[in-house]
């Protein structure tokens, strides 16, 4: 990784998009980083669709929740928000990508990540306030911070949907029913410092170069990149686990997510049984 380290902080109003720069150890540098709010509308279930809207200039990318080895994760914080009682994101399927050696996921170009919001008094206006942590990367990665604020009225239920977010939305991952994933089973191997595990997918294959991600609800698990091989319609990913006190833990199976991705296509699975 780049000594390249510079953070930025850039006030984002719903309306006042703003492109943040980057200073390097040779002077300035610009990241062309886009940030806003798509505003969105209310859902029918009393929830809010909006999207964080990421946009970059060509050859620049940022990061997938699960980042690789070569990326840098994004991070939110909701303090000051009001009327908000939880935030799901819905993250559109991501590209792979080698740089390095390592293998990072992410997006070229432009992200829009659609979030719903579920507020604690429905029918009332949600104050989004966000603390926004992402990484963009050209030659090197440049981590970036910004907030990002909007007033979201309850009127909005009468606000068609966005074709942007929609879109976005339509392309998250399949889920194992619909990618017709038969099977996934487990074996856990404890080493000296934390674990290894290998996933048995079952499932048709979604084109060369397929990739498994491993994620634990845990993000201080370092989670090594998986070795995935083809055996016949099963694919099989090993990765290894290490947690911070570098020891063989106990794993809830149920919290594993996997998520296969090649090309354009994406499954993601919750949970991975004992073989």
């Amino acid at each position: 990784m780049s000594a390249l380290r510079p953070i930025l902080t850039a006030l984002l109003a719903l309306a006042l998009p703003a492109a943040a720069a980057a200073q390097s150890s040779s002077g300035l540098a610009e990241v062309p980083a886009e940030v806003r709010l798509l505003p969105g509308w209310r859902t029918a279930d009393g929830t809010h669709m909006t999207a964080l809207h990421v946009r970059l200039e060509p050859g620049w990318k940022t990061y997938w929740r699960a980042p690789g080895d070569g990326g840098i994760p994004p991070r939110f914080r909701w303090a000051g928000s009001q009327n908000l009682a939880g935030v799901r994101f819905h993250w559109p399927r991501p590209g792979v990508y080698e740089i390095g050696g390592m293998r990072s996921i992410g997006y070229y170009g432009e992200l829009v990540l659609p979030m719903e919001l579920t507020p604690v008094r429905p029918g009332e206006p949600i104050h989004l306030q966000a603390a926004v942590e992402l990484g963009v990367c050209r030659d090197v990665c440049v981590p970036m911070s910004a907030e990002v604020t909007a007033d979201l009225a309850a009127s909005m239920a009468a606000s068609a949907p966005d074709p942007r977010i929609t879109a976005a939305l339509a392309a998250r991952p399949a889920s194992a029913r619909e990618a017709d994933v038969r099977r996934v089973a487990c074996t856990v191997e404890p080493l000296r410092d934390g674990l290894r595990l290998t996933a048995r997918i079952e499932m048709p294959s979604l084109g060369p170069n397929e990739v498994a991600v491993f994620e634990l609800p845990d993000d201080s698990i370092w989670v090594s990149e998986s070795d995935n091989d083809r055996e016949g319609r099963a694919l099989v990913a090993t990765s290894d686990m290490v947690p911070p006190s570098g020891a063989p833990f106990l794993l809830d199976r149920s919290t594993v997510r996997i998520t296969v991705l090649a090309g354009d296509r994406a499954v993601e699975m919750q949970g991975c049984p004992a073989d």
